[in-house]
């Protein structure tokens, strides 16, 4: 990306991302700023702003190609890059995630699961085998896989993550509710389950 883009118009951007493909899927051929501000109960002045960082300028009155603007989204937050990752954890969320093909959509690739539970290991999610841990290293290697998704049980989070730093992750997406301790040449993205749910519910 030549600008950098911050976490919150990313986070926007992705989900204009998912309303664009609806408005695909029913043919429809442009949107305006106010349709997508409407949908999402924001101001449409912020809808322009993030679209502006795409150079995407629209058209007058009518608004914004459907197919240009999901293009341009998916350009400049590089979803056409395919990146592979491990889910490192084969219990209830790791196999949720597994099963979640809209990754894919998005630049994601899914090559494997790992467990230490000998009872999973040799099974298939969504056509992805459950290899032993063991075997990460040296897949990672041959994979060329730079990036874990972090599913284990508390407990563990940060023995993994030990481990993973070893066998040269650099991306961790931390799904634990753990802060991990890692090399600053690691990056941690910690998903807040929780906290998001919290933020959800607080005036509820």
């Amino acid at each position: 990306m030549d600008k950098k883009i911050s976490d919150k118009v990313i986070n926007r951007l992705t989900i204009y991302h998912c309303i664009l493909d609806d408005y695909i899927e029913g043919n429809v051929e442009f949107i305006s700023s106010k349709q997508i501000a409407s949908l999402l109960n924001i101001d449409d002045s912020q809808v322009r702003k993030d679209i502006n960082l795409l150079n995407n300028s629209g058209k007058c009155r009518v608004g914004y190609i459907v197919k240009e603007l999901k293009k341009s989204i998916e350009d400049t937050l590089g979803f056409a890059k395919t990146k592979n990752a491990f889910i490192v954890g084969a219990g209830n969320l790791g196999m949720a995630l597994a099963k979640y093909d809209n990754f894919t959509n998005y630049g994601l690739n899914i090559v494997a699961l790992f467990d230490n539970d000998k009872k999973k290991i040799g099974g298939t999610v969504n056509y992805k085998l459950i290899l032993d841990v063991s075997k990460l290293p040296n897949l990672a290697k041959k994979s060329n896989v730079e990036i874990a998704i972090l599913t284990v049980p508390k407990l563990y989070a940060q023995q993994t993550a030990d481990y993973l730093v070893k066998a040269d992750i650099k991306y961790i997406w931390n799904f634990t509710p753990v802060v991990l301790k890692v090399p600053n040449d690691v990056q941690v993205w910690n998903e807040n389950l929780m906290g998001n749910f919290l933020q959800f519910t607080y005036n509820i």
